[in-house]
């Protein structure tokens, strides 16, 4: 018997990326995996932009999976800036998870991973994050409307997954969570080789927007860079399996040494800010990436 063998899982933003490589890696371990996203392929079509959405999903997998859920990948985002990055980063996710945690509770074993972000180490908009951890979304989306028209959309995305570390940390040794068995972590990728990331990094010359996204969230992975999908998908395969039984509410960076690289030994305090040498050396392995995949031999 395989390690998920049996296991019924529902992974979110399954029709692209790191959520659709995730959702083929449980499949070929033996898992049933219930597949949510906006593309025509999945079994649960749903937008987590908004409340009908959210409810169409969790409506959805409560039909496919009368008996309960054993695991829950919550991998849907938006990298845009854009007040979806908001609604569908925070509210969205926090939403599905809220609509689905009797299902889980319904299994022996279950287990969910948020996939937040390793550009949670650079400093988000505080404003905002505040408003995510409140659960004000008026407020916390008309914050992100001010920043898009002042030109400072681009912090939208890390300040929502730095919101959701920050949820996570505070909820999930709490009683509605390992106070019910339910293990819930987060996991952090750094930057990986997928769509996104190679039209950015291959345009010529650099989409400017995309490319101050890019630069402004880099990170220094000593062990490549961009870094391999499959990379994330195992570390969530695992994160989402009964034998990960005693981690509680942890944030995993799965970045290729980034974090390590960015904070060493120090506290996480607000974010790390890059000096000019810094800033130098992530804009060399940005145009180092543009030329292809870059791997330190």
């Amino acid at each position: 018997m395989t390690l998920h063998e049996g296991r019924t899982y529902v992974v979110t933003g399954a029709d692209s990326g790191i959520g659709a490589l995730t959702a083929s890696t449980l499949r070929r371990r033996g898992a049933r995996v219930i597949s949510c996203g906006l593309g025509p392929d999945v079994d649960v079509r749903a937008d987590l932009g908004d409340d009908a959405g959210r409810d169409q999903l969790v409506d959805g997998i409560l039909r496919l999976a009368p008996g309960g859920i054993d695991g829950l990948a919550l991998v849907a985002g938006v990298a845009t800036a854009s007040t979806e990055a908001v609604r569908v980063n925070y509210f969205g996710t926090l939403a599905v998870l809220a609509g689905l945690r009797t299902s889980l509770r319904k299994k022996p074993t279950p287990r969910v991973v948020v996939v937040s972000s390793a550009a949670s180490l650079s400093a988000g908009d505080d404003a905002v994050i505040r408003a995510c951890l409140r659960g004000d979304e008026a407020a916390a989306v008309a914050t992100a409307e001010q920043l898009l028209s002042s030109g400072r959309g681009g912090v939208l995305y890390r300040s929502s997954k730095i919101a959701l570390n920050r949820w996570v940390r505070q909820s999930a040794t709490g009683e509605d969570w390992a106070g019910t068995g339910v293990v819930l972590n987060v996991i952090a990728p750094g930057i990986v080789e997928n769509d996104t990331v190679r039209e950015t990094l291959s345009a010529d010359p650099p989409q400017d927007s995309a490319r101050d996204r890019v630069l402004s969230t880099a990170l220094p992975q000593p062990l490549g860079f961009p870094g391999p999908v499959q990379a994330i998908a195992d570390a969530i395969s695992w994160m989402i399996s009964e034998e990960n039984s005693f981690m509680a509410g942890q944030i995993v960076f799965v970045d290729g040494g980034a974090d390590a690289t960015l904070r060493s030994d120090k506290p996480y305090a607000d974010g790390v800010r890059y000096g000019p040498v810094a800033t130098s050396r992530m804009l060399f392995w940005a145009l180092k990436a543009r030329m292809g995949p870059w791997r330190r031999s």
